[in-house]
């Protein structure tokens, strides 16, 4: 599953959560809500559960519930709760040959460039709140 279906996915689930809190939902349930595979979501959540976004409790009456205030949850903390590694990985191998300096200059222009571009990303997660992206989502 891809960065992004993996955010778009917990932002989904983290909205029905906030919509029906404080009653704990089942994975099936939050699945069926937001059109996902249970399985795929169960992983999902317990990335959120490990990092104190969301619990969870067992039993007939169990499920999980969202853990954390919307109004201080932002984008960022989501993201990186769920993956391991920036929204830009770029691999760039030491050049074989005569054209060391070339490569070399193309290699760090395209890290120059994608760490300015993950920076701005993380600043404007940053200032997403699930709160804000509730109230654009009910607009």
């Amino acid at each position: 599953m891809s960065a992004s279906t993996k955010l778009s996915t917990s932002v989904k689930a983290l909205y029905y959560l906030a919509n029906t809190h404080p009653e704990p939902k089942t994975s099936s349930e939050i699945a069926k809500k937001i059109g996902v595979n249970a399985s795929k979501l169960r992983k999902i959540l317990s990335m959120l559960v490990k990092n104190n976004i969301v619990e969870s409790s067992q039993g007939s009456s169990g499920g999980f519930l969202l853990k954390k205030d919307i109004n201080s949850l932002h984008l960022q903390e989501i993201y990186c709760a769920i993956e391991d590694r920036k929204a830009f990985h770029l691999n760039v191998a030491k050049s074989k040959g005569g054209l060391l300096s070339e490569t070399s200059k193309l290699n760090n222009f395209f890290l120059d460039l994608f760490a300015d571009i993950q920076v701005e990303i993380e600043e404007k997660m940053r200032r997403l709140t699930l709160k804000s992206i509730i109230e654009q989502v009910e607009k």
